[in-house]
Formats: structure tokens, C-alpha cells, sequence
């Protein structure tokens, strides 16, 4: 059994793991690569032929694990695509988005040029999507299911994001039976709507993400104290608006809970609350379609209180006009839009709008990466540039991580200390940062495992 790693290799993006038994090839994970200029080239240039690959595993539906899916189909893979069902329906959602970003992106360029050479062409297009969802097999939470003669998978629950899951595979080569794990992307405990991530079984080997290696979340108050607070400072208090950026797909989900809840407990009076995304109002009924996954506290409030995603005063936009409209609601309100980091969007349209006023409030409830606007904004910038024009910040900046759906460092560790440290042989460290690797590896080592930073095309044997 022949393990190479080639993607989330000492950085986020890309998850991509190759996995190789006697005539059998499995690919753990085919996500977007998006770190580099050239991602377009770099995410085309597979490290092996995708006609070779005889089934993918994948973990969840987020794009650095799922988005390269269409070109590994559109390149020659004729095999399935096993996942989870929530997976599946959320991965399709999350794939023809993609492709309207891609073609976004080649008509911004293409403005004010000549020939059809011009702008950077799709890396993939609707078709591919759908033949790429034609290949979805989907399985249930643990539940065995055999790929080939010597190979077994079982998908575990991790929370992190509807359908996500550990892939557990149980080989037999030879005679001799093997099994190693693939993290994908692990939860935390007690997130909105979601299950808390699942004891693994016992395996030889582990392939761990590393995302929040040697960080910690903020756990001296829960979200509901935040958002409580946040949303009586910013609308209730100073009658002002509260903009919150979340990505469509589970942040969005989570938040609009979170606030049900509050709301529903009289913790705060009801105010206006718009969800300006047509791509969450899709997830969210993906999480109603799948409502049994939910976690227990939800599924108790639905018998209480109804429809988690839905209460009084809760407006989900769908067309431009209706959110162009927002700018004239003079009330107090709270502006939930996508994207999360600001680079594109509903979202600039309401920061454009709002972004000099004294009476707004944006709450970062997620990462924005260097170089993004919701990184400028985070680091004080006292000026930015909003739709081509530099606008002086006047509105409040404030930033929770508790809406983070990853694991932080004591939690990565804890889910590794599941298995014996003298029956696990090596974790192998991925889908992180260096620096956040190197500190989740020395904390594994001092609790005698033998951890691995992973290296990109290096090939690992699992005796």
C-alpha cells in the first residue's frame, strides 16, 4: 500500500491524496489549488494520468477538496465518485457556482478587449459539473462499503460542514489487513446545527489536517452571548445596521440558527434580518432535505419552535432588485451576504453602501486571507477601495472566530488521541499552513505518536 500526498502539502488548498493497492488506485480528495498565479495551469496539470484513477473518495463539499472534481472528468477519469448524500447535493451547488465565477471572471477581462482570446478561460464548464455529478455514488454514515476485492470504506462523521466525513479505509494485502484514515477537515464540538465529530475506529495510519495547529479558539463566551451582544450594540442600542459576511454554504446556515434561537428566547427584539445570497437560500434547503443529520439541539427546536432556518422577520433576498432595495430600509437591520472574504459578490454592494456610515457595524465571522478586502478591513485600514473607489472606513470593525468550523489545535490533538499511540504507526500532517504543521507535530510527538509534515509528491509505503 503506496501513499502519495498531492495537495495540502504544507499549505490549505487543493486536498488531493493518491492511495495505491495492487492493481487499484484510489484518489482521496480533488480539490482547487488556488494559491498560486497560475492556478488555472497548476490545477490542469495532474501529477498522474486521471484515466489511471479507479474510484474518488471525497470528503466534503468544499471547494479545495471537491473543486477539481470536473477537470479530473473532463481529463479522462471514468470511475466513481463515493461520498456522503448531504455531499453530494451540496458539492453540486458548490461546483456550478464555481463555474459562474470562472466565466464572471473572463468577462471582467474580456471588458473593453478584442478576440476570444481574451481573459482566462474557464478552468471548467456546466457540462463537465454535470457529467462530473453523474459519478456521485453516495453512501451513508457508517456504513461499509466495499470498492474491490481487498478494499473496504466506511465514511465517520466529523462535523465541520453538513455530510462531512472521515474516509476509513480497511485493506487486506497479501493476507494481512491494514487500515488508515483520512481526516478531511474535522469540527469542532457543539456547533450550530451540527453533530459533534465522531470517535474514529483503530487505524494504522492517519492523514490529519492541520488547519489551526498551535491556535486556539476564543472559548470564554458562546456564540449566542456574542451575537447577542453584538446585534443589541449595533441595532438595538445605536438603531443602526449590522452586515455580517458568511459564506452561503454552512456559515450562513449556522448564523441564521443562531439567531432563531436568540430571537426565539426574547433575548432581543425581533429586528429585520435579510440573508442576501440566492446561493444560501439553495444550501439551506439542502439542510432542510437532509434534516435528520442535524444535530439533537436543533432537531429539538424544530419540535418546539418550527423551521430552524426560518422565523419572523427573516428575509431571504433572491433577485438584484429586491437587494439593491435593502439600501433603503431605514430601519434597524442585520445584512447577512456573501462572500465571507469580501472579493466579490452581494456583500460589496452593501460595504460600498455602508461602509462611511457611523451607525454600521461589520462582524467578520470567518477567515479572510491576505490581500483581501476583509483582511484590509480587519487590519485597520483607514481607507479602501470599494467598486473602483477609495472610501474612508467609518463603520465599527469587529471579528469572531467562533463560527470557525475547524478544529483548533487542542481539538486536533484530542481527535488523534482517539487511537493508541503504540498501535497508530505514523500521522501524516496535511492541509495547513507550515508553521501551523510544525507546532500540531511537536504536540502529537510529546504525546508519543510519530508525526509526519507530509511533503508534496513524496511517496510513502505502508508496510
Amino acid at each position: 500500500m503506496k501513499l502519495t500526498i498531492w495537495g495540502a502539502a504544507q499549505q490549505v488548498t487543493g486536498s488531493m491524496h493518491l492511495l495505491e493497492l495492487d492493481n487499484y488506485k484510489i484518489l482521496i480528495d480533488c480539490g482547487l489549488d488556488y494559491e498560486r498565479d497560475t492556478w488555472i495551469e497548476e490545477n490542469e496539470q495532474f501529477p498522474f494520468s486521471p484515466s489511471d484513477i479507479d474510484v474518488v473518495i471525497l470528503t466534503h463539499a468544499h471547494i479545495d477538496h471537491s473543486g477539481n472534481l470536473p477537470t479530473l472528468v473532463r481529463m479522462g477519469f471514468e470511475g466513481q465518485i463515493l461520498c456522503t448524500p448531504p455531499t453530494a447535493d451540496l458539492t453540486e451547488l458548490l461546483l456550478l457556482d464555481s463555474v459562474n465565477i470562472f466565466l464572471s471572471k473572463q468577462r471582467k477581462s474580456r471588458r473593453g478587449k478584442r478576440g476570444p482570446s481574451s481573459g482566462p478561460r474557464p478552468l471548467y464548464l456546466q457540462k463537465h459539473v454535470m457529467e462530473t455529478v453523474d459519478r456521485f455514488v453516495t453512501i451513508g454514515f457508517n456504513k461499509q462499503f466495499r470498492l474491490s476485492g481487498e478494499a473496504i470504506l466506511t465514511f465517520i462523521p466529523v462535523g465541520h460542514l453538513l455530510g462531512a466525513a472521515a474516509a476509513v479505509l480497511t485493506v487486506t494485502e497479501h493476507g494481512i489487513e491494514k487500515s488508515i484514515a483520512f481526516s478531511g477537515d474535522i469540527g469542532r464540538k457543539n456547533y450550530p446545527v451540527l453533530n459533534d465529530p465522531q470517535t474514529l475506529p483503530a487505524v494504522d495510519y492517519l492523514v490529519c489536517e492541520s488547519t489551526y495547529g498551535g491556535r486556539l479558539h476564543n472559548n470564554t463566551r458562546t456564540i449566542e452571548e456574542v451575537l447577542t451582544e453584538t446585534v443589541n450594540e449595533a441595532c438595538v442600542k445605536s438603531a443602526g445596521r449590522l452586515i455580517i459576511p458568511a459564506f452561503s454554504v454552512g456559515r450562513t446556515q449556522a448564523l441564521v440558527y443562531s439567531l432563531n434561537r436568540i430571537f426565539s428566547k426574547g433575548l432581543l427584539p425581533r429586528v429585520k434580518v435579510f440573508v442576501d445570497s440566492p446561493m444560501a437560500g439553495y444550501a439551506t434547503d439542502i439542510f432542510r432535505k437532509h434534516h435528520a443529520l442535524l444535530n439533537e439541539e436543533a432537531q429539538e427546536f424544530y419540535r418546539q419552535e418550527g423551521d430552524e432556518f426560518d422565523f419572523e422577520n427573516l428575509d431571504y433576498v433572491k433577485d438584484m432588485n429586491a437587494s439593491k432595495a435593502i439600501s433603503n430600509y431605514f430601519e434597524p437591520c442585520i445584512i447577512i451576504s456573501s462572500a465571507g472574504m469580501l472579493e466579490g459578490g452581494r456583500i460589496q454592494d452593501h460595504l460600498y453602501n455602508n461602509i462611511q456610515n457611523y451607525y454600521c457595524t461589520i462582524l467578520f465571522i470567518g477567515y479572510c486571507a491576505k490581500g483581501t478586502l476583509g483582511n484590509r478591513l480587519l487590519r485597520g485600514d483607514p481607507i479602501v477601495n470599494i467598486r473602483h473607489r477609495e472610501l474612508p472606513v467609518y463603520a465599527t470593525i469587529k471579528q469572531t472566530d467562533l463560527f470557525s468550523g475547524h478544529g483548533d489545535h487542542q481539538e486536533l490533538v484530542n481527535f488523534v488521541k482517539q487511537q493508541d499511540p503504540d498501535k497508530l504507526k505514523q500521522v501524516f500532517l496535511v492541509h495547513g499552513e507550515v508553521s501551523s504543521m510544525q507546532n500540531l507535530q511537536q504536540a502529537l510527538q510529546e504525546e508519543k505518536y510519530e508525526a509526519t509534515v507530509a511533503e508534496k509528491g513524496k511517496t510513502y509505503l505502508l508496510d
